[in-house]
């Protein structure tokens, strides 16, 4: 039933948005700006609540709960497991928004704050790093706990529905069921569709850069074609080789282009921003989880913190099923510090060394980088990439991190999709992975050619908003679950 509502649904979707795009741009258009500034409150106190949910979780008396039997011991090694869940949950979108997304707050602050100024840089990395940090990750932590948790220790199906057994029970296996599993579907292929229709562009505009090939609709289908080859290569080795392999090697090529912008980059003035900024987020922590403006009706934090919240929760089925899937046998308090506090620093730090490394040539060397992020956001990385010793080289490199984190994401989400197609079989027969991996990049080029990209995320968006409703139940049913548990 799962699988034939969420295709069902997908065709209609799709034919709807090839046939009539305009129409579809203006409806969820519509329904974008109703969420981001009706609902905003409610999206930031959720952020805000899942993360101290997840933070008592890991250090109160339930962090020595195993997610699996009591003598379970987690079946990948830390380096692995860390790069598994870093390159599903966040990997292309770094690479994307390292140097745009700080550069455009630069220029563009919130709070009435004078653009390009010393305040706003500073406030620029502050809320790049709320973006980033520790909010999402708890997202994930928290659908990904949960999942864990019902999945490895009380032996129920690896779906999204399971998570609410220990507060509905039984009544998970009917219609309230059958619509998260559907809606967690539905939100994985329409966010990773979205994905890889950023992710052709960006690689368009490397080979762009690099190679002077032509910036065009049909060059961006053509790497679509060319990545859901590799992808579907992938998925067809299974997990522990094909996934593990693409994100070990993810993390291998991140670290050691992050280690050369840091060593011929502006060394000093990225450790000083680093130092300075993240003391400023964790010191503002509370107040920027909760900024509204609702004298000055200041549009900015719609546009980016509350969209980047339903943003997070769209990809939390996706993301969360995937780290649970291969988180089990950790503790409790293993799997939140690993899953929120690691990444969001390795987020923190990434963001610092680009974005501070382009805005040090705009500040300081003269170089026009917020023009170039502003007429091509796609561009952003590879002009700062320009301005270092063998930019042209790092920039290749770049791009080749862009095809593995595109790859990787692909590859997780075919995965996961098979899993919710299943009734969460945690190996998934290639087939349905075939058909499913085949459907994502039909998706993201139909869109291309219909202009749909913005209509699709405003889709992500707005289908999120119920599962707002069913994260705050899972945290109510995690309690209810680990409380139960300790009493036993």
């Amino acid at each position: 039933m799962v699988f034939y509502a969420s295709l069902v649904f997908l065709l209609l979707f799709l034919g709807f948005g090839f046939l009539f795009p305009e129409a579809l741009l203006a409806f969820t258009n519509g329904l974008f700006g109703l969420i981001t500034n009706d609902l905003g409150w409610l999206y930031l106190a959720t952020g805000l609540g899942i993360l101290l949910f997840a933070l008592f979780l890991a250090f109160g008396k339930y962090g020595k709960i195993r997610l699996g039997g009591d003598d379970d011991r987690p079946e990948y090694s830390n380096f692995s497991w860390f790069a598994m869940l870093f390159s599903a949950g966040m990997g292309i979108g770094l690479v994307f928004w390292g140097v745009a997304e700080p550069v455009f707050h630069y220029a563009q602050p919130p709070m009435g704050i004078e653009p390009s100024s010393t305040q706003s840089a500073m406030m620029a990395f502050r809320y790049t790093f709320l973006h980033w940090g520790f909010h999402p990750w708890a997202i994930y932590a928290i659908v990904g706990l949960a999942l864990a948790y019902v999945t490895f220790r009380k032996k129920l199906p690896c779906l999204i529905s399971s998570t609410l057994y220990p507060l509905l029970g039984e009544k998970i296996k009917g219609p309230i069921g059958y619509f998260i599993d559907t809606l967690a579907l539905i939100l994985t292929v329409i966010g990773v569709a979205t994905s890889l229709g950023m992710g052709a562009l960006q690689v368009n505009g490397g080979l762009n850069t690099l190679f002077n090939i032509p910036n065009t609709i049909t060059t961006q289908v053509v790497i679509i074609v060319v990545i859901t080859i590799l992808f579907l290569t992938s998925a067809a080795t299974g997990l522990n080789k094909g996934i593990k392999i693409l994100s070990n090697t993810n993390i291998i090529i991140a670290v050691l282009l992050l280690l050369f912008v840091l060593i011929f980059g502006p060394t000093i003035f990225i450790i000083d921003t680093f130092f300075v900024s993240i003391s400023g987020y964790i010191e503002n922590i509370l107040s920027m989880s909760l900024a509204l403006s609702p004298l000055k009706k200041d549009p900015w934090i719609g546009t980016w913190t509350i969209f980047y919240w339903a943003w997070w929760l769209s990809w939390g089925p996706f993301v969360g099923t995937f780290i649970a899937r291969i988180s089990k046998g950790r503790t409790v308090r293993e799997f939140v510090l690993g899953v929120v506090i690691l990444p969001a620093v390795f987020c923190c730090f990434w963001f610092t060394v680009f974005g501070g490394t382009a805005l040090y040539f705009e500040i300081f060397e003269g170089v026009d980088i917020v023009a170039q992020v502003t007429n091509d956001i796609t561009v952003g990385l590879f002009a700062t990439l320009a301005q270092l010793p063998l930019g042209n080289v790092i920039s290749i490199i770049a791009t080749l991190l862009i095809i593995t984190f595109f790859v990787t994401s692909a590859d997780s989400a075919t995965f996961v999709i098979g899993m919710f197609a299943r009734n969460g079989d945690l190996n998934p027969d290639t087939k349905i992975k075939m058909i499913w991996g085949i459907l994502l990049s039909l998706i993201a080029i139909v869109l291309l050619f219909s202009g749909g990209l913005v209509a699709i995320r405003n889709t992500s968006i707005i289908m999120a908003s119920p599962f707002l409703i069913i994260i705050i139940l899972m945290c109510i049913s995690l309690y209810q679950g680990l409380q139960k548990e300790t009493k036993d």
